[in-house]
């Protein structure tokens, strides 16, 4: 049995968070971090990534590394995978956070609004996790992925059809990769966040004449029953517990992190 001190040491462990510049993502990234893990932020944010990078903790000397990437391009995610292995010398574990949520009613989503949110919520994940876990078969076997999903891939919001789409495709991606991938040793997860208080989900807050967003948030809070907005490191903690030796007989799960709001 190993000691519980040890359960959630990531020390020598590299680890990439796309997304990771802010929000959830920096809370992951800094979880993992404080773990020891050696951590790659990947964001198409060339300001606010090395930002973030400089404020990550590093027990023990461990450096942290930037490097842009957008998850539509699969060049680029081959990239970053090659720039991580050449700086860093492998890859443990991945978070696939990077994700949009706009706010459209479905009978004014254009093509081009749809493409974007799956290329970005769906499509960018499954051609890490391919690419992450070619690179972990390489070292021998053995790794984490954690998706970011979302408490939509299971309960429609209203107004967010591409965005349900791409979390519940993530969902039965994540169920998918954590059977194919069982017998590389890789274990396959996803968290599914409810209302978390971060910048781009005040950004993302619908606006009419007339509509008082803070009556809106009242009206959320009230069906979760907790009382509270989730923050960043409520699914940090539960990232790091999936990424983590803790997590090594766990795999296929969603985690629901909503306060309870899928109870009411």
């Amino acid at each position: 049995m190993e000691p519980w001190s040890s359960l959630f040491d990531l020390k020598g462990r590299v680890a990439v968070v796309t997304g990771g510049a802010m929000g959830i993502g920096a809370g992951i990234a800094t979880r993992l971090a404080e773990q020891g893990a050696a951590v790659v932020v990947a964001d198409v944010d060339e300001k606010a990534g090395p930002a973030a990078v400089a404020t990550l903790p590093h027990p023990g000397g461990v450096s942290h590394l930037f490097v842009r990437t957008d998850v539509r391009d699969v060049a680029q995610i081959d990239r970053l995978v090659e720039t991580v292995v050449r700086e860093r010398g492998r890859l443990d574990v991945l978070v696939n956070n990077a994700g949009i949520f706009p706010f459209a009613p479905a009978l004014s989503v254009t093509p081009d609004l749809w493409n974007r949110v799956l290329d970005i919520n769906l499509r960018g994940p499954f051609f890490l996790a391919r690419r992450a876990a070619l690179q972990m078969q390489r070292q021998g076997g053995g790794g984490a992925i954690v998706n970011i999903a979302s408490i939509d891939a299971v309960h429609p919001t209203g107004s967010l059809a591409p965005y349900d789409a791409s979390k519940g495709g993530l969902h039965m991606l994540t169920r998918s990769l954590a059977v194919e991938l069982a017998p590389l040793g890789i274990r396959v997860n996803a968290i599914a966040p409810g209302s978390i208080a971060t910048p781009g989900a005040a950004q993302a807050m619908p606006t009419a004449p007339g509509v008082d967003a803070s009556q809106l948030m009242q009206s959320f809070l009230t069906r979760i029953p907790l009382k509270r907005m989730g923050e960043p490191d409520d699914i940090a903690r539960a990232a790091l517990f999936l990424a983590s030796p803790a997590a090594s007989y766990v795999t296929g799960v969603m985690l629901v992190v909503d306060g309870g709001y899928l109870l009411s």
